[in-house]
């Protein structure tokens, strides 16, 4: 299969959260300061290596949603945001079924800003590689897919690359 026929897929682990007392539940919870730290350096990391994506996906809980816009304005990305509920607390399976109905065929590399341990788990299953994802951890895979609605666990993908916030 030629390059040109592979997609990649940026996963990210939202940015650090805050635990302080005052929200209702686990979906609220802000970016605490180092979240809001290292998720712009995140963007900031993508813009410098290209690897500024054709489309983000995000969990629409409140953490995963501003690591996303963060990273986006630092990656300089001007493309939409996709809020996913789908995405809170997903399994492989969830994942992997939100990225499979997307509309947008033109994308050929998305970003999907999501929570452990789901992301973990689809790590380990697409590549059978497993590798801790703290939060702001970014990994870069390569899909020996041409479309999105092709993608399976089954799938092999290439582990290309890992960054977490001590790398950018």
């Amino acid at each position: 299969m030629s390059r040109g026929a592979h997609l990649r897929l940026l996963l990210l682990r939202h940015a650090k959260s805050s635990w302080a007392e005052g929200y209702a539940d686990d979906w609220e919870r802000p970016l605490n300061e180092r979240g809001e730290r290292d998720a712009p350096r995140v963007g900031l990391l993508m813009r410098r290596l290209s690897l500024v994506p054709d489309l983000i996906v995000t969990s629409d809980a409140v953490r995963a949603h501003a690591t996303a816009q963060a990273v986006a304005g630092a990656a300089g990305y001007a493309g939409r945001i996709v809020l996913s509920p789908q995405l809170y607390h997903a399994s492989p399976q969830a994942i992997v079924a939100v990225l499979r109905e997307l509309s947008d065929r033109a994308a050929r590399s998305i970003l999907v800003v999501g929570h452990n341990p789901g992301m973990e788990e689809l790590v380990a299953r697409l590549t059978g590689e497993t590798i801790e994802l703290p939060t702001a951890t970014l990994v870069h895979l390569e899909l020996n897919v041409e479309e999105w609605s092709h993608l399976d666990l089954e799938g092999a993908a290439e582990l290309i690359d890992v960054w977490r916030p001590r790398d950018t």
